[in-house]
């Protein structure tokens, strides 16, 4: 189910420290020099555990260490309430750990490090209020001209028996062969408008179960969303099924959500998701969320279908995914997702110049308000784990050029930008 290396930039909603989130928290709550020794406290106490767990391979055969780091500078033009323009500059690393327990078991350890001044400290305040409670899960420390913070991404451990496997902890439970929209990864909705967010993990278990080489069955559990739940609402639990053939892969799931407050009797999820490869790459995504109380009809289905095709002997990609969004589906905003309208559609263009330089062009288009939001990339490989990567985003919506109202949800009065472009240094270690 998981994997040591997945890496809230992509396989999601946000990089766990993108600090995306819909509720603004007041400047007052985040720490500052001198309200902040209880932050200090908690950064020395992650130090501390992060070289416990460093000293693992005592009792480990192997251990591994692995990691990125992101340096970004970003530059927009805001639109509504935001500020003309603003900057925001960022620097992310990712460290991962991973360390063999006999023959027997591995344990993975993701730690995240971020500092960030500009626009990336101003929507970070945003995560106190984004959490149960208004708990901030990210201590953050308030320096001179910047903010830091450190966030345990995953902490899980595997055990392989044969044709039996165990995965318990922190950790990815990500379903479907979705590759944009992803309707069945219902516990880590996606957000093409993020392309590189790290997808969250939760705190769960999954027991994997190979009858033969090419048939797995999954039984798996999630805890509530809300952490403080102690009577366990709206705790998840579901079975999955996949089966390989030669050109098409096929997943079925079910999950059932506890009984929580607006879901009384619980809420069913059923889905299926379905890859083939045939002359060009189709894919079919499907979740249907069933809440009783809610009288769930239609809208409870988010359904999205697309391929990708390559021409020119590869050096062109072509890549379309269409999106059906109920009201009351996975990735609907009410459903947990990030989306208000009814159909969507992507469409991305990548050229490859060259082994080292590529370029990609790509259109998020919502159909119900005529919105668009086109994605443009460059990405140059510098030397052996050393990329360089260019993009910008451009909010349109129809009242950007008649003035009349029709605001869309991918418009710029909506995302708050005119314009967003960032130049981002990546380091593989």
């Amino acid at each position: 189910m998981g994997s040591g290396d997945s890496c809230s930039r992509s396989e999601r909603v946000g990089k766990p420290l993108c600090f995306l989130t819909t509720n603004p928290t007041p400047h007052s709550l985040l720490p500052t020099p001198q309200t902040g020794v209880d932050m200090k406290k908690r950064i020395t106490f992650f130090a501390l555990a992060f070289l416990a767990i460093s000293g693992f391979h005592l009792a480990a055969q192997t251990l591994s260490v692995s990691g990125l780091l992101d340096s970004t500078v970003s530059l927009r033009a805001g639109a509504g309430d935001a500020p003309a323009f603003s900057y925001g500059f960022e620097e992310y690393a990712n460290i991962r750990m991973q360390a063999r327990i006999r023959d027997m078991a591995v344990f993975f350890c993701d730690v995240n490090f971020i500092a960030a001044a500009g626009d990336h400290a101003f929507t970070a305040e945003q995560m106190a209020a984004a959490s149960p409670a208004g708990i901030n899960p990210t201590p953050y420390i308030a320096g001179t001209n910047y903010i830091a913070g450190i966030e345990l991404e995953r902490l899980y451990f595997r055990i392989n028996a044969n044709t039996v496997r165990l995965e318990t902890g922190l950790l990815r439970l990500p379903f479907g062969y979705g590759q944009i929209w992803g309707p069945t990864d219902f516990l880590n909705p996606r957000n093409p408008l993020v392309p590189d967010a790290r997808p969250r993990a939760v705190l769960g278990a999954g027991l994997s179960w190979y009858p033969t080489d090419t048939l797995k069955l999954v039984g798996f559990g999630a805890a509530p969303r809300d952490p403080f739940s102690q009577e366990g609402a709206g705790g998840h639990a579901g079975l999955m099924m996949e089966q390989q053939w030669d050109r098409i892969d096929f997943q079925a799931m079910y999950s059932y959500e506890s009984p929580r407050p607006g879901s009384n009797r619980g809420i069913h999820r059923a889905g299926v998701s379905l890859k083939a490869d045939v002359e060009i790459g189709l894919v079919i995504d499907a979740l249907y969320t069933y809440n009783r109380e809610a009288e769930t009809g239609l809208d409870g289905l988010s359904f999205s279908a697309g391929f990708d095709y390559s021409l020119f002997s590869g050096n062109l990609i072509i890549l379309a995914e269409y999106l059906y969004n109920g009201a009351a589906s996975s990735t609907s905003r009410t459903g947990g997702g990030n989306f208000s309208n009814g159909h969507y559609l992507y469409t991305g263009f990548t050229w490859r110049f060259s082994d080292f330089t590529n370029a990609g062009l790509a259109l998020i288009s919502g159909f119900d308000d005529v919105s668009f939001t086109p994605i443009i990339s460059l990405n140059h490989e510098l030397f052996q784990g050393a990329t360089l990567t260019v993009s910008a985003q451009i909010p349109l919506d129809r009242d950007l050029f008649s003035g009349n109202g029709s605001r869309g949800e991918l418009g710029p009065q909506t995302t708050g930008t005119y314009f967003n472009s960032s130049v981002k240094l990546r380091l593989r270690f």
